[in-house]
This record gives structure tokens, C-alpha cells and sequence, in this order.
């Protein structure tokens, strides 16, 4: 005789069972009539109104982060301005100079839910190097922001550094450029980027450092494609049509590499390779093995001052080098007809020269250097006035 408690339990698991008819995955996820509305700005955060949270906050929310140890005295110089921009929203800050630490907290005047993650993002982007005028405007609700980390892409350190400052560009001009046309702030720090901005830009800025770390796209390319993706936003006719066929394709070029030469295999043997001869079974051969130590020594020696010789002989030939004169070209003899004919000439003139003196010696007295050397200047001053006139 069935117990009705077994009957009910029974009925129970077949009900657990069954599926409720009319339910279906999705079946809310239908287009809404202001999906398609030009007039609405779904990107578009309103800004919140106090009235709205008019209790507070029920409980206390708390972020700290950590802070290294190069911006302890920046952060002591700003802080009073973080706290000052904080207290405006009713939130509570506070540094730690001892654990190295920055942390913000809610308060019972606080209002807005959402401002403590404003608070969040901005000890965050403070903690990364972002100067503290800049991190302040992370706390209105059109500013968002994104850390990015780099340094797990890339496993190579230098062409992590390589890739980071193809990111950065020559006196910072790639950056630069980003950050007109994404409007953003971007600021590359040791293994992060951050950036501050609208999430479309946000979206932008992510995509185009990833590419860049990943080695996929460079930079530059991504700029002008931007580039003129603005220029397309302008007219009014292209906004509705697809920009492909406008936009430039950059294929990635892959630069031959040298074929590393890898060394032949060797056929498989079974048997191990012979045994390398030791100092001992070399010296067996050679028969050193069975001379006396003072016969080695003096053969070491005998070695040695040979060398010795060697090195001597090659520093003296060296140091000597120096002293050798160079050799110089002999002087080619004139044998030509001109040559010959001018030694004839001034053979005849001196014996000319030196009968005139005779005569005139004997009439008076002259010296012979001084005759000949006046005779030899008075014809070549009556050919200079020949050429002269």
C-alpha cells in the first residue's frame, strides 16, 4: 500500500521538471523605437542631480592604491589641492607617507553614488605620474579614464622599448598627434599608458596601442586613417555609407631575416663516440711521458727562450723602422740637344770672360768675382728691357 507522502514527492520532482511554456532566452532583447532616434544622445552622461539621492549613502565605500616612492613629495606638494577638489563632492582623502598609500572614502553628506569611483580613478591616474590639475578633471561626469597596461605584450625588453617609443615619436610627436585627434590625454609611463577622455576616444586610443605594442600596425598609419575619418565626418552625404573604400589598407611587410645555418645531422649510430686521447696517452706518443722531470724543465725553458728571441728581434725591428730613411727618385738626366747646346754656350763665354780679364788685369786691378758677376747681370737687364719693349 503506497503512503500519499511518496505519491506528492513524486508529483513535486515531475513539476521541478517540466519547463514553464511561453519563456524563450532574449525575448526582450527587441529594437526599441528610440534606438533609431537622431535626436537622442545615448553617449551622453547627464549630470546628477543632488535631489535624486537626497538620504546619503548607507554605507561607507573605500579605495586606496599604492604610490611609488619617486612621487611621495609631488603627491605632499598636491595634496591639498586633491583634497580641496575631494571635499567639494563630500568625499574624504587621505595619504599615508608610511605604507606609501593614497586612500578616499564616502562620507554621510555624500550624494552621488558614483563620485567614489570618480575618486578611484583618480588616486589611480595620480599613482601613475598624470599631474594633479589634469587628474582633477577626471571627477566630472563627461571625463572618463583608461590605464592601460603595456609591459605584458611584449616579452622582449628592447623591443618593448623599441615598440614604446615608436608610441611616443620623435620629441613626443606621435603623441601629440593622438591626442588632437582622439581628444584625449594620453601620458606613456614605464609599463602603462593612461589616457583621459570620452569612451569614444578611449575606444580609439586602446586600439591603436595595442596594435602598436603587438607589432600588428604602426602608429603613424593609424593617425592618418583618423585623419581622414575626420575629414569624412564633415559631409553629410558619406554619413550614412560605408568608409572602407575611402580609408587607405596598409599591408604588413615582413623583412627577410637571416637563415640561421643549422648544423647537419649526423648519421644515427648505435655506439658511442670514441674516447677523446688524455694529456697522459698524448704524451705516451710523443714519448715526453718517459723523460725526467729536469729534461721536460729544461726543454720548457729551451721553449720559452726561443719565443723570448722571437718577440726580441720583432720589437727591435719595430722600434728600428723608424730610423730608415726613406728612398728618394733619383733625378732624371737631360741629355736632350737644348742641354747640350747651353753647356757649350756658357763654356764659351767664360773663356771669353776670362781673356777679357786678362787684359784688363793687367791694366788695372780687378777683382775676379766681382768682374764676372757684374758681366753676367749686364745682359740679362738689356733682355729684360728687350722684353720690356
Amino acid at each position: 500500500m503506497n503512503s500519499p507522502f511518496t505519491e506528492t514527492t513524486l508529483d513535486e520532482n515531475d513539476a521541478s521538471n517540466e519547463v514553464p511554456k511561453g519563456k524563450k532566452k532574449g525575448k526582450h532583447d527587441k529594437p526599441k523605437p528610440w534606438d533609431d532616434d537622431p535626436n537622442i544622445d545615448h553617449w551622453k552622461v547627464e549630470k546628477f542631480d543632488p535631489s535624486w539621492n537626497e538620504g546619503g549613502m548607507l554605507e561607507v565605500s573605500s579605495f586606496s592604491t599604492l604610490f611609488p616612492q619617486y612621487r611621495e613629495k609631488y603627491l605632499q606638494e598636491a595634496w591639498p589641492l586633491v583634497k580641496a577638489s575631494l571635499k567639494e563632492f563630500a568625499i574624504s582623502a587621505e595619504l599615508n607617507l608610511v605604507e606609501g598609500s593614497m586612500t578616499v572614502s564616502t562620507t554621510r553628506k555624500t550624494k552621488d553614488p558614483y563620485i567614489i569611483v570618480k575618486a578611484r580613478d583618480l588616486i589611480r591616474l595620480l599613482s601613475r605620474s598624470v599631474p594633479a590639475p589634469q587628474a582633477i578633471k577626471i571627477l566630472d561626469d563627461e571625463m572618463q579614464c583608461d590605464i592601460i597596461k603595456i609591459s605584458g605584450m611584449v616579452r622582449n625588453k628592447e623591443r618593448f622599448v623599441k615598440r614604446r617609443q615608436h608610441l611616443v615619436g620623435p620629441n613626443s610627436s606621435t603623441l601629440k598627434a593622438l591626442e588632437i585627434l582622439s581628444g584625449c590625454y594620453i601620458l606613456v609611463q614605464g609599463n602603462t599608458v593612461s589616457v583621459m577622455g570620452s569612451y569614444k576616444g578611449l575606444k580609439q586610443v586602446r586600439r591603436i596601442v595595442e596594435e602598436c605594442m603587438l607589432n600588428k600596425m604602426h602608429p603613424v598609419y593609424n593617425i592618418k586613417i583618423l585623419m581622414m575619418k575626420k575629414e569624412l565626418e564633415k559631409d553629410p552625404a558619406l554619413a550614412q555609407e560605408n568608409w572602407d573604400r575611402f580609408l587607405p589598407k596598409f599591408n604588413k611587410k615582413n623583412v627577410k631575416q637571416k637563415k640561421v645555418s643549422s648544423k647537419q645531422k649526423k648519421p644515427y649510430t648505435p655506439f658511442p663516440p670514441p674516447q677523446p686521447p688524455s694529456k697522459v696517452d698524448i704524451e705516451i706518443e710523443t714519448g715526453e711521458y718517459f723523460i725526467s722531470d729536469k729534461k721536460k724543465s729544461k726543454k720548457k725553458w729551451q721553449e720559452r727562450q726561443e719565443k723570448q728571441a722571437e718577440k726580441t728581434a720583432e720589437n727591435k725591428r719595430k722600434r728600428e723602422e723608424s730610423f730608415i730613411p726613406p728612398k728618394e727618385s733619383a733625378k732624371p738626366v737631360d741629355n736632350s740637344e737644348d742641354a747640350n747646346n747651353n753647356v757649350t754656350e756658357m763654356a764659351m763665354s767664360l773663356k771669353e770672360k776670362t781673356k777679357k780679364f786678362g787684359k784688363r788685369r793687367s791694366e788695372e786691378n780687378i777683382n775676379a768675382e766681382t768682374y764676372i758677376i757684374g758681366s753676367s747681370e749686364q745682359p740679362s737687364k738689356k733682355k729684360s728691357k728687350q722684353q720690356r719693349s
